[in-house]
């Protein structure tokens, strides 16, 4: 008998799930995801804004993430800033199993939202 013949009847070795190995979850995909959780919870931005992105350091399953956004004004910041937040934990958690215990907003500018009908600039 050959010895190709020997090895395929041995019995299939099982190896426990733990000594299988790992899968990692590079900080871009993470960022991506927190990108575009901040851009859900953000809803409508004024035409001239930009997009909001983020940055993320991950270190043993932990993400800390950094969102850069920018706001119309006037809006309530702290509400929206918060309304982020909660959808990045979230949307970070639910799609890559990990814990987020940071996320820092940072609101980069405002644009001025004109009300209808308002006047912009001075009047004399």
């Amino acid at each position: 008998m050959s010895t190709r013949a020997v090895e395929f009847d041995k019995p299939l070795t099982v190896v426990p799930p733990g000594e299988r190995g790992a899968t990692r979850i590079a900080d871009r995909v993470v960022a991506k995801i927190a990108s575009q959780a901040a851009r859900e919870a953000v809803g409508t931005l004024p035409p001239d804004a930009g997009r909001p992105s983020a940055s993320v350091v991950v270190h043993h399953e932990v993400a800390h993430v950094r969102v850069h956004l920018e706001l119309g004004y006037p809006c309530d910041i702290g509400a929206r800033c918060r309304t982020v937040r909660h959808q990045v934990v979230e949307r970070v958690g639910a799609l890559v199993g990990m814990q987020v215990p940071e996320v820092v907003v940072q609101v980069e500018q405002l644009h001025l939202i004109a009300a209808p009908g308002a006047v912009q600039g001075r009047t004399r």
